[in-house]
This record gives structure tokens, C-alpha cells and sequence, in this order.
């Protein structure tokens, strides 16, 4: 099942409230202004800043954040 187009429609990054780009097969969304991916885990987007993956980092294949 693929995410909602009206969701991603109005989703936006919560940071910076920038536009997100779906990545993939819908494995996350990308914000362009702040540098980072949103993981989308089983079909939800997960929309939490301490939880964004930097793009440098996604595009190595990295897809959690490393604490």
C-alpha cells in the first residue's frame, strides 16, 4: 500500500516547513533546505527531527540515525 497522495501533499518538514521530496519506493522524504530524510517505516512517515537521517548519509545506505 502506498502512502496517500493527499498526505504527502500536505506533509512538509518539520523544521524548516520546506517542501519534501518522496525518495525511492517510498522509503523517505527529503528535504532539500535542511540536508536531511525522513524514514518512512511500514507504510508511515516518520516525521521526527531527532529521527532524520542526514541525505549524505542515506544516500551511503545508512537509513537510522547513529547515537
Amino acid at each position: 500500500m502506498a502512502l496517500h497522495p493527499e498526505l504527502l501533499r500536505i506533509l512538509c518538514c518539520p523544521a524548516c516547513k520546506g517542501d519534501l521530496e518522496v525518495l525511492g519506493a517510498e522509503e523517505g522524504l527529503h528535504c532539500a533546505s535542511c540536508g536531511v530524510v525522513y524514514p518512512i517505516r511500514d507504510e508511515i512517515p516518520v516525521m521526527l527531527v531527532d529521527e532524520a537521517v542526514p541525505y549524505s548519509a542515506w544516500e551511503k545506505g545508512e537509513r537510522e540515525v547513529s547515537r
